[in-house]
């Protein structure tokens, strides 16, 4: 009987072990998802930027900032320092955009309108491998906070993953609304 239980048990771990490394493999694979959709975003910038140069020459510290981020975003490591980078590198196509309100030659050139839908594009594809990679990390948490996972995390490579967050709504507190009641 004891051998049985024992064999149970062996199998328990087994079975955890392997649920424990599925989740971990997907949580890699969706990153290099995103991964591949940020450089596919990266290398259209130095076209951005030569689109918007060819139209307007007064927003050259727009777009140094915009080539800075995006060699900040290429080298990031971690996924928080590439949310982090990422974060500016957004920051920096939107304010091209903005540029783009302020030249409107610069809006009707073919170039900077396809570079801006395939920007588009690919942040639509970011958002929706973001999704995908976040259910995933939630999945391998709590895989890895669940007995037996606490203890088999210590024994291979289950290092916590981050949740991908483009924006700040991580640091976002609960809106406030003052309600003013009328003098009526």
């Amino acid at each position: 009987m004891a051998l049985i239980l024992l064999a149970l048990a062996a199998v328990w771990l087994a079975l955890a072990w392997r649920g424990l490394v599925a989740a971990r493999d997907a949580v890699d694979a969706t990153w290099t998802a995103i991964d591949v959709h940020l450089k596919d975003r990266q290398a259209l910038v130095p076209a951005l930027v030569a689109a918007v140069q060819a139209e307007t020459v007064i927003e050259a510290e727009t777009l140094a900032r915009l080539t800075s981020a995006r060699d900040d975003a290429a080298v990031a490591s971690t996924p928080w320092e590439r949310a982090d980078a990422e974060r500016r590198l957004v920051s920096g196509i939107g304010a091209v955009s903005a540029i783009a309100d302020r030249h409107p030659g610069l809006g009707c050139a073919a170039a900077f309108v396809d570079l801006q839908a395939r920007l588009a594009g690919l942040d639509d594809d970011v958002n929706s491998a973001r999704r995908v990679y976040n259910a995933d990390v939630r999945l391998y948490r709590a895989r890895r906070a669940r007995f037996p996972g606490t203890l088999l995390r210590r024994l291979g490579d289950f290092t916590d993953r981050p949740y991908f967050e483009l924006d700040h709504t991580r640091d976002r507190g609960v809106p406030t609304l003052a309600l003013v009641r009328s003098a009526a």
